[in-house]
């Protein structure tokens, strides 16, 4: 495994990063001011349409797509890099079109969508003109076992009827949401569990979308992305803008979730990046009992524990992206289900450090860490929890002993 940059990657990284230090680190307060100053949280702050007009002129845009003919052609092992630095700052991945729920689902319209489906959504969402959102999790049920899913999916003439309770449907609260990808059941008998699922789109104004409320974490409510506690009463939508096919569902599922759960593993190295960079200037200008706490030995420990933690997950993230493109995402199942339960366990527990250095700071609205903290920690959720991932693992691990 070669993990040196290739020269695409070097390009970009050059480009990526100066975009970064001349316009999204010196607008990330411009952000939340706009976005306090609305009439409600759930408006988009001017500055970030701006601000990806500019990536798109220098286009840095679409990064994330290996396809080269919607995306930059970039493999995920060379795009890795590029997504570290963007998870640096939460306002980043959306100004490069990169960030999810939409990159998730333009991957299945590029792998799965029919021509006229990937002609009325794939397109927007590629020209960064709508957004748009994934509802997968029900309130009722452990979704963390996708074949409990109760929802339903009802053929009826040239339709289908779609029935059902979601919530965490991640993406719904903007307003600039225009098309759901949904999953539930289509046939609720078939002897295969995993045969009972289908995913369809669900244009968001569809009559019977119901958002109930909006959900926080951690008393976040992320706007104007936020995540949503949704009914789906009787909508009807057209027979063909089902995915695939009938009973396709946890296909399109695994074909969508791996690149997503890499990608937040990347982004989430770029915020224990940040996160340890912030530590350490901290340190040498905060005083505690005569001497900058830079010289207490627990400051010194908290510092080298981050920095090898940040280095080890970061080389099992790019493994993991050199097998996916190597091998494929079955065989680097495993990989992908390991950094998913690492990267986010590390970015809490450097957060954590972070926090304990910057004092009542920290865990306050005067920096970024405590929010930072609780996007991690929702992320041992997302995309299944830690628990379903290290089963996987040890599932995996005794198969080639047995």
């Amino acid at each position: 495994m070669d993990f040196a940059y290739s020269a695409r990657t070097t390009q970009y990284l050059e480009r990526l990063s100066a975009f970064m230090d001349t316009y999204v680190y010196p607008n990330e307060q411009t952000f939340a001011d706009q976005l306090a100053a609305q009439p409600t949280r759930w408006q988009v702050p001017a500055i970030m349409e701006e601000l990806k007009a500019k990536a798109r002129a220098q286009g840095l845009w679409n990064l994330f797509l290996p396809d080269s003919a919607h995306g930059a052609g970039l493999t995920n092992l060379e795009y890795a890099p590029l997504c570290e630095v963007m998870g640096r700052s939460p306002i980043a991945p959306e100004i490069f079109n990169c960030s999810a729920p939409d990159t998730g689902n333009m991957e299945v319209l590029v792998r799965y969508g029919t021509e006229e489906q990937q002609r009325r959504w794939l397109r927007p969402l590629l020209d960064g003109e709508i957004r748009s959102a994934f509802a997968m999790t029900e309130p009722a049920v452990a979704s963390s076992d996708a074949t409990n899913i109760e929802a339903r999916i009802v053929r009826d003439g040239d339709g289908y009827v779609i029935n059902g309770h979601k919530w965490w449907t991640s993406g719904i609260g903007d307003p600039r949401c225009k098309i759901i990808i949904f999953m539930g059941q289509t046939d609720h008998i078939h002897p295969d569990a995993h045969r009972r699922q289908s995913m369809i789109l669900v244009p968001r104004d569809s009559p019977g979308v119901r958002v109930i409320r909006m959900l926080s974490v951690f008393g976040y409510d992320e706007a104007p992305h936020g995540h949503g506690d949704v009914i789906f009463e009787n909508v009807r939508v057209p027979a063909t803008n089902m995915l695939l096919g009938e009973g396709r569902g946890f296909e399109i599922a695994q074909g969508r979730l791996g690149p997503g759960r890499i990608h937040h593993c990347m982004r989430l190295i770029g915020v224990a990046e940040r996160a340890l960079e912030a530590m350490c200037r901290r340190a040498q200008t905060r005083v505690a009992f005569g001497k900058p706490i830079a010289q207490h030995d627990v400051t010194i420990e908290r510092i080298a524990q981050s920095r090898i933690e940040i280095e080890q997950t970061r080389l099992l993230v790019l493994k993991a992206a050199y097998m996916m493109d190597s091998v494929g995402n079955k065989a680097a199942r495993s990989e992908i289900a390991q950094i998913k339960v690492a990267a986010p366990n590390m970015a809490q527990q450097v957060l954590e450090r972070a926090i304990q250095v910057f004092g009542g700071a920290g865990v306050s609205q005067e920096s970024w860490l405590a929010a930072a903290w609780a996007g991690a920690r929702s992320l041992r959720f997302a995309d299944g929890p830690d628990e379903v991932h290290r089963r996987q693992i040890g599932r995996l691990e005794l198969r080639r002993h047995t």
